[in-house]
C-alpha cells in the first residue's frame, strides 16, 4: 500500500517547493520557491505539537496537577508549546447567580520565582455548589481584602452572610454585613483550597514546580477556577 503526501509551504500555501538537501538526522529537507521558506515535509506528522487536540490535553493535564515538564514528556512535545499554550489561554470566571445566601471567604499563599515572593489569593467560595465566586491577587493585608468586596460588587454578586476564619482584615471589610466567624464555618473553603493544592502543580507546598512569571502563575489558577466551575475547559 502506497501513501502520497501533498506538500505545500505553510506561509504561502504553494505546491511549487523543490527539494533542498538532507538535514543531519536524515529528513528531507524542502524550500519554496517563492518565500525562499525552507521546512521538513512530514513535520506535522512528526512532531506531536503540530496534532489537533493537542492544545486542549495540555490544558487538561495541567488541571490535573502535571507540571510543565511532565507534559512536555508524556505528550512529546517540547515546554515552549506548553508555555505557550498556557499564556495564550484565556479564561475568565463567571458567577452562576447574583445572590448566595453564605459566602466562605479566605486566603491563599503561592510564590513566584522563589518563596520570598509570595502572592497571596484572597477569594470567595460558595460551599453548596462548589463554585468560585470572585478572587484577587496581592498582598495579604486589608486592601487586598477590601479588593475582594469590590470585586464581589462589580460582578453584581449580594450576599446575606459571610463566614471566615478572625483574621482582623475580613472582620473589618465585611463588618457591615452579617459573619460568621470561626474555622468551623470556613470547613468547606479549607477543603477546596485542598483541593487547588492537589490540582494545581504551583499550588503545592513543597516542591520544585513554581512559576517564573506572574502572568503564567495566574493563567494556570484562572484556568483551574474555570475549570472547577464549568466542569470542562
Amino acid at each position: 500500500m502506497q501513501i502520497t503526501l501533498q506538500i505545500k509551504c505553510s506561509t504561502r500555501l504553494s505546491d511549487s517547493i523543490k527539494e533542498n538537501g538532507i538535514k543531519l538526522y536524515g529528513k528531507q529537507n524542502y524550500q519554496c520557491k517563492i518565500c525562499k521558506r525552507q521546512f521538513i515535509g512530514d513535520h506535522a506528522l512528526s512532531y506531536q505539537g503540530c496534532l489537533s487536540g493537542i492544545k486542549s490535553k495540555i490544558l487538561h493535564l495541567m488541571v490535573r496537577g502535571c507540571g510543565v515538564r511532565d507534559i512536555a514528556e508524556v505528550e512529546r512535545v517540547s515546554m515552549g508549546k506548553v508555555l505557550r499554550t498556557l499564556s495564550q489561554s484565556k479564561y475568565q470566571l463567571q458567577t452562576r447567580k447574583t445572590h448566595y445566601e453564605i459566602l466562605e471567604v479566605d486566603e491563599f499563599w503561592t510564590f513566584v520565582g522563589n518563596k520570598q515572593n509570595k502572592q497571596w489569593l484572597i477569594y470567595a467560595y460558595h460551599r453548596e455548589t462548589g463554585e468560585i465566586v470572585a478572587y484577587v491577587w496581592d498582598k495579604r493585608d486589608l486592601t487586598t481584602a477590601k479588593r475582594l468586596k469590590l470585586k464581589l460588587k462589580q460582578l453584581g454578586v449580594s450576599y446575606t452572610d459571610i463566614s471566615s476564619d478572625n483574621w482582623g482584615s475580613f472582620v473589618t471589610t465585611f463588618k457591615k454585613c452579617k459573619q460568621l466567624i470561626g474555622k468551623f464555618f470556613t470547613v468547606g473553603i479549607e477543603g477546596n483550597n485542598c483541593r487547588l493544592r492537589h490540582w494545581i502543580r504551583r499550588g503545592f507546598r513543597r516542591n520544585f514546580n513554581f512559576s517564573k512569571k506572574l502572568d503564567n502563575h495566574s493563567k494556570a489558577f484562572d484556568l483551574v477556577f474555570f475549570y472547577i466551575n464549568n466542569g470542562f475547559i
